[in-house]
């Protein structure tokens, strides 16, 4: 009987502390999701708070420190999927599938995420922080990468508005921003749990010494976890010496005038009615904004902000009503003085593997001069699942299923183009490339263009379909960095915000309200010269990687020599 009461006595004992604990790790989980979405663009700020994002994964270090190596799977699970379905929430809106497919992706990615920041934090205790820093900016490099890159919510883009910071990314990318706000929070996620005891004794020791000798003994027994956070804050401090000092005047650089056209309209509702209309407004906009400023270079309209495919019904005009459409905006065009940049639908004939000639659709930005076509660039990254499935033999399941919930896609294209216009108010070529929507986020792409000589980023998008305001502001966040990364001005034409000029500090200038039909016409400098980013491309983040997985092997490997011993 006494046995009987013992052992249920250590049952409840032991029942209490995994509830205790279960409950204590499911607090810093919750507290970790919702810092990170506050710290972004979200409903109640609309910009976010960059003070959030220097706190948002403390409580992520402090789960992984407590919980099993096994459980680290689990609440990395939970974490990435929760975090990234209330962060991009808007998602849902894009897409039937979208939320689900993000989430499901981010599942896994935290789950290794949080197992590996585990497995560093038994084999290296004492020095658990810099792996874990190191790991972290390499998995967001890691995210980018493939078919499935998702390059959204990094620790970066929560510190857009902070310019001094930010300057650093024309040396090693975003991923550097993202080192400076992270290395503190993996140091005081190692800290804290020993903390309060280290205080405690403090407080103690001083009671019985008093005065200068309880404060001399209080610094001694300052906590050691904490010692690295000093010659942080020496290099924090060399950080925003160089982002004050970099240039932010860009006045003597040659200026280029330029229309950015936003009709607050999602193209691609409705039929051939919408999308005259659609039209209608365009021009309106596009005169209005001439007749203000007649020394205007380029007049930008917005990712497909005209629908019917121009190049493919000039040809083959084998739908005369839409034909007669794009005969309106090549008449419209050939009385313009100014060229135009449209984003289309370029669609072609070409000849398949398989020896038929089929029409092949590519996402396209399409510059014009009067009537006739200068150039074209094709969208090379596109949104995976959504505008670009190649696995249809390998997963026909899949492609019919997104097939199934109204999916358009397209071709991606082969080249970063750069676009060239001679004369201008500047006097000079005009060399510009355009990164179509969320090709923005991603830097390689930015890079690419600017190595390919481009002096100006025009990005076009149409984010209209979100209703959000969060998800345009937390594109434009990712957007300022391809403009500090390459040292170059960026302007963005969007269907229906944020429509504005980026300086090549990241400065976000001239901004147009969103959600209304309006044009913004603005000067912007034109840029040569190459950033140490724009030269190495993603050394940063790859040595990270690197070096935090080669300092795990090295653990692992020296502890079970140390066990053989």
């Amino acid at each position: 009987m006494r046995s009987g009461i013992q052992n249920k006595g250590r049952f409840s004992q032991v029942s209490g502390t995994f509830r205790d604990g279960f409950l204590i790790n499911a607090v810093l989980l919750a507290s970790a999701v919702l810092l990170f979405a506050v710290s972004h663009p979200n409903p109640l700020f609309p910009k976010g708070v960059a003070a959030a994002g220097w706190v948002a994964y403390i409580p992520v270090f402090l789960l992984v420190r407590r919980c099993s190596l096994p459980a680290s799977i689990f609440w990395g699970a939970v974490y990435g999927y929760a975090a990234y379905n209330l962060f991009g929430y808007w998602l849902a809106v894009f897409h039937p599938l979208a939320g689900i497919i993000v989430g499901t992706l981010e599942l896994f990615w935290f789950a290794l995420l949080f197992f590996l920041l585990k497995l560093i934090s038994r084999l290296m205790p004492r020095f658990a922080y810099i792996p874990q820093t190191l790991l972290w900016v390499g998995f967001e490099y890691l995210r980018t990468l493939g078919f499935a890159g998702y390059p959204y919510g990094f620790i970066a883009y929560s510190q857009w508005q902070v310019i001094p910071l930010i300057q650093i990314a024309g040396l090693a990318g975003a991923w550097a921003v993202s080192a400076v706000a992270l290395f503190p929070q993996a140091v005081l996620g190692h800290a804290l749990p020993a903390l309060s005891g280290s205080l405690t004794g403090n407080r103690a020791h001083g009671a019985r010494n008093g005065g200068l000798l309880a404060a001399a003994s209080a610094l001694k027994r300052f906590p050691k976890p904490l010692f690295p956070l000093i010659p942080y804050l020496v290099i924090l401090a060399a950080v925003l010496v160089y982002g004050f000092a970099v240039p932010h005047d860009f006045s003597a650089e040659t200026q280029t005038k330029v229309a950015l056209i936003q009709h607050n309209t999602d193209p691609w509702k409705g039929g051939l009615a919408e999308y005259r209309e659609n039209f209608r407004v365009l021009a309106r906009l596009s005169d209005e904004a001439l007749r203000e400023s007649p020394d205007i270079d380029l007049v930008v309209w917005s990712e497909t902000a005209f629908v019917p495919r121009i190049y493919w019904h000039q040809t083959y005009r084998d739908d005369p009503d839409s034909y007669a459409l794009v005969k309106d905006l090549l008449e419209y065009l050939a009385a313009k003085p100014v060229p135009f940049l449209i984003g289309n639908d370029d669609a072609r004939r070409e000849l398949q593997p398989n020896g038929q000639w089929e029409r092949v659709d590519y996402n396209a930005a399409i510059l014009f001069r009067k009537a006739e076509i200068v150039n074209q660039y094709r969208k090379l990254h596109l949104v995976p699942f959504t505008e670009y499935f190649p696995y249809e033999k390998q997963f026909p399941l899949i492609y019919q299923w997104l097939l199934a919930a109204d999916t358009h896609f397209w071709e991606p294209g082969k080249e970063a183009t750069v676009f060239e216009i001679a004369g201008g108010s500047s006097g000079r070529l005009l060399k510009f490339s355009t990164p179509i929507c969320f090709e923005d986020s991603f830097a390689d792409l930015s890079r690419a263009f600017t190595q390919n000589g481009a002096e100006l980023i025009v990005n076009i998008s149409n984010d209209a379909w979100s209703g959000s305001l969060s998800a345009q502001y937390q594109h434009l966040s990712m957007a300022v960095f391809r403009a500090v990364e390459n040292r170059r001005a960026l302007v963005r034409s969007t269907a229906s915000g944020q429509t504005c000029v980026v300086m090549p500090d990241g400065a976000v200038l001239s901004e147009s309200a969103p959600f209304a039909e309006n044009y913004l016409t603005a000067r912007a400098p034109l840029m040569a010269g190459t950033t140490l980013y724009t030269a190495l491309g993603d050394f940063f983040p790859a040595l990270c990687l690197a070096f935090a997985l080669i300092a795990l092997v090295f653990a692992a490997v020296t502890r079970n020599k140390r066990q053989e011993i």
